[in-house]
């Protein structure tokens, strides 16, 4: 993004598409770098994946960054209807909307889930900004209280990284679940796509416990894989998949327990009988969908500019 690199290499790209990052700069140099682009006579595609970032606290910096290459960029991309029309409402353009596609290879088998519990996982990762983790972990704890003695009896595995950006909360979110026994909070270190893909098969629930945020690859990762989120209501989250997506309140821990119910009885009434096969064939072929949409976007923008 820096105009020095998109000044030199301008012979090396015919599009300049953004999709991350841009909080490692201010707006004056995306700005810079927008005018670069410019210059050298190539259109500006800027996918919006994110209306808040994640990895931030305070949105104000990242909202003028927004400001700056929303408005200055030759074509929009988002992921879902929701984001394009808050999109087209705070700044009167329109985006093309082209879902995420398949995260997954396929090479991963499916863990075999239990029949006589259910298994409820939530991984914290390394306690980023927009991860709720102790408000999480204390209604997992509840939930699990209310869900004592239900026909199937529910674990709950929290994940988290052994290399965390807060120690103490890492501490706090320990504690919080230590005298509950269907509860386990459990310190890994990073995990590879594999790993992670082998432990949301064996789940029967995933939560997703964002402060903010405004849509998830984990959301992806878990239809692949044929499993259930609960999440809080932030974002743009809930439409990426809205059939397989519970909302949940963190401070009303019986919303979690009735997600867990659901999706235990969920997958009783509908076992997997060929329907992951089929959900990869249909994602496989979304991406080719997605690739094609992408190059006739580019050739568009490409003709646009160049006429």
């Amino acid at each position: 993004m820096t105009p020095g690199w998109l000044a030199a290499h301008e012979r090396e790209y015919d599009v300049l598409h953004v999709h991350f990052g841009l909080e490692s700069f201010s707006p004056a140099e995306v700005r810079a770098g927008l005018d670069a682009a410019r210059l050298a006579g190539r259109p500006v595609i800027f996918t919006v994946h994110d209306l808040d970032n994640p990895q931030l606290v305070d949105q104000e910096p990242y909202r003028e960054l927004l400001d700056v290459i929303i408005p200055a960029a030759d074509r929009l991309v988002t992921l879902t209807g929701t984001a394009a029309a808050e999109i087209d409402r705070r700044w009167h353009r329109p985006s093309l909307v082209v879902p995420h596609p398949t995260l997954t290879d396929g090479t991963v088998s499916p863990a075999q889930r239990t029949a006589d519990g259910i298994r409820v996982g939530m991984h914290l990762r390394d306690l980023r900004p927009n991860i709720d983790a102790e408000r999480a972990v204390r209604a997992v704890v509840d939930a699990a209280r209310l869900l004592d003695g239900f026909e199937n009896r529910a674990q709950f595995e929290v994940l988290m990284n052994e290399r965390v950006r807060d120690d103490e909360v890492a501490a706090r979110v320990t504690a919080a679940a230590q005298d509950s026994a269907a509860v386990q909070v459990r310190r890994t270190p990073y995990l590879s796509d594999a790993d992670v893909e082998q432990w949301l098969s064996g789940l029967d629930l995933f939560v997703l416990p964002y402060r903010h945020g405004t849509h998830s690859g984990w959301v992806e990762l878990c239809y692949d894989l044929g499993v259930p989120v609960a999440g809080t209501d932030v974002g743009h989250i809930r439409s990426q998949h809205p059939s397989e997506f519970s909302v949940i309140d963190l401070d009303d821990p019986r919303t979690l327990a009735d997600a867990v119910a659901f999706a235990r009885a969920t997958a009783a009434v509908f076992p997997d009988d060929g329907r992951l096969a089929r959900r990869r064939s249909e994602r496989l072929a979304e991406r080719q969908a997605v690739r094609d949409a992408h190059a006739r976007l580019y050739s568009s923008v490409m003709a646009e500019v160049s006429a």
